[in-house]
């Protein structure tokens, strides 16, 4: 096993031993959980891979990976894109962003992280413990965009594009399609964005890149997979596998 992992990469990355399946295995398993409830990859992956990976690379990742699963979602609903809904969010996530990736690369992003994961571990638990409330009503789009842009940072600080935007389609009572149409293309343009940001500090590195077109087989199986078991879901069984995705992505970021 250790002449295979030589083929693409040194043994010893950052000091640790690298376990190639295991790496092939959350990001499939991410991949999945993404193309079922339109989000998620990262805090499925990020599970398992900040054990093996730095949170540089596992951002890295999650962007890079995540702008494929979310991007070919987005195309699969591009009849169903309301521009005039969305645009608030991304321009707040343009200057977001920014800020969140310049926490990362400082290296100190980890009591934003920690203060993020308590607030989604309390919001599931309470959402699950109760019926759906009565929409939320937000007149104008200031409110919107101020959501883009606390989503920016935290996906500029962790990869995870499109939690917060999740939470607040989930507030506003929208149908589990509509939700779709909405926080899966900001998460698209906040990926891109920390793509973008992160390669003009450099942070891209070869190691980052193998394990990018190593995960790539493993990345396209599961979000085709995904995508065939969400047209069986009804709209109260799309809630309740999001609220419990954002109680592990907040039980993530705690830890």
């Amino acid at each position: 096993m250790q002449e295979l992992f030589a083929l693409f990469w040194s043994e010893h990355m950052d000091g640790m031993s690298f376990e190639l399946p295991l790496f092939i295995v959350a990001t499939f398993a991410g991949a999945l959980v993404a193309g079922l409830s339109g989000f998620a990859f990262g805090l499925i992956a990020a599970s398992i891979w900040l054990y093996i990976l730095t949170p540089l690379q596992t951002a890295s990742l999650i962007i890079a990976f995540g702008l494929i699963v979310q991007g070919y979602s987005v195309w699969k609903l591009r009849g169903a894109l309301d521009w005039r809904r969305l645009w608030p969010f991304i321009f707040g996530a343009a200057l977001g962003v920014p800020v969140g990736v310049t926490i990362l690369t400082w290296g100190g992003p980890g009591d934003v992280r920690v203060g993020v994961g308590v607030v989604l571990v309390l919001y599931s638990l309470d959402a699950l413990s109760r019926p759906a409330l009565k929409p939320l009503k937000v007149p104008g789009a200031g409110v919107d965009g101020v959501v883009g842009f606390l989503n920016g940072v935290l996906g500029g600080i962790t990869g995870l594009a499109g939690i917060l935007v999740t939470v607040w389609c989930g507030l506003r009572g929208w149908p589990k399609d509509v939700q779709r149409a909405v926080f899966q293309p900001v998460a698209v343009g906040t990926f891109l964005m920390g793509a973008l940001w992160i390669g003009a500090k450099g942070a891209f590195s070869a190691e980052t890149i193998k394990l990018f077109l190593i995960g790539l087989p493993a990345l396209f199986a599961g979000t085709w997979l995904g995508l065939k078991l969400f047209g069986r879901l009804n709209d109260a069984a799309f809630r309740k596998i999001v609220l419990v995705l954002l109680l592990v992505s907040g039980g993530v970021l705690v830890v």
